[in-house]
């Protein structure tokens, strides 16, 4: 019988501009709440850039996804109402719109690492995918970034000197070679006890499923 000592170690690979990746992350909370006191968590965010050669400008939303999967406007249209659809139906809200742009995320990855020194690394996470999908901010922005981070719980005037003397480059830098040396080049990644991937937005049920195996597996 397991119980909530049973403690599993959850790793997410993730950018703040990919839609499935905040759909996935809400998936994670209904696979727990139907877990309830069976399991803690341990989590842990990691960085991903969809686009690491974005300019600084950004890039018109629907330019870029037909550039790089060759969708229609059609297509990209009913591909945004359905992850509007599947977000409000997680509490999420999805603002869509026409001349969104999708924007650089390296700066938000430095804000989100020290955030995870301070233990606000979730709640960072959320305030940035709020800042991109609910807000129409853009998160590469350094005033936006600050402000996100404020919203957080975080220090103001420390996060705007951390993404002025850039200290945490390098080593953001570093965990995404790391993540991309070991096979993640698709957001969002989950990996369970370090031991097991989940790719994608899963169903709640495929985390339920996975989370039930590993706790039966520490048990044993």
């Amino acid at each position: 019988m397991t119980t909530a000592s049973q403690s599993i170690r959850i790793d997410i690979v993730s950018d703040v501009v990919c839609p499935w990746c905040i759909i996935g992350f809400k998936h994670r909370e209904k696979a727990l709440a139907q877990l309830g006191d069976e399991v803690e968590v341990d989590l842990h965010w990691h960085p991903f850039e969809l686009n690491p050669q974005m300019p600084v400008e950004g890039q018109d939303l629907r330019e870029h996804i037909a550039q790089k999967y060759g969708t229609s406007v059609a297509q990209s249209r009913a591909a945004r109402g359905r992850l509007t659809q599947i977000a409000e139906s997680l509490g999420v809200e999805f603002r869509f719109h026409e001349g969104m742009r999708i924007h650089n995320t390296f700066r938000a990855h430095q804000l989100l690492h020290w955030a995870g020194e301070q233990g606000k690394q979730t709640e960072l996470e959320l305030a940035l995918f709020e800042s991109y999908f609910s807000r129409e901010e853009n998160v590469n922005e350094p005033e936006m970034l600050v402000a996100a981070a404020g919203r957080a719980g975080l220090d103001e005037v420390q996060a705007g000197a951390i993404l002025n003397d850039g200290r945490y480059v390098d080593t953001v830098r570093e965990e995404q070679r790391f993540w991309l040396s070991k096979g993640i080049h698709a957001v969002p990644s989950f990996i369970l006890d370090q031991r097991y991937l989940i790719p994608g937005a899963q169903d709640p049920e495929v985390f339920v499923t996975a989370l039930r195996r590993l706790l039966e597996e520490k048990a044993a």
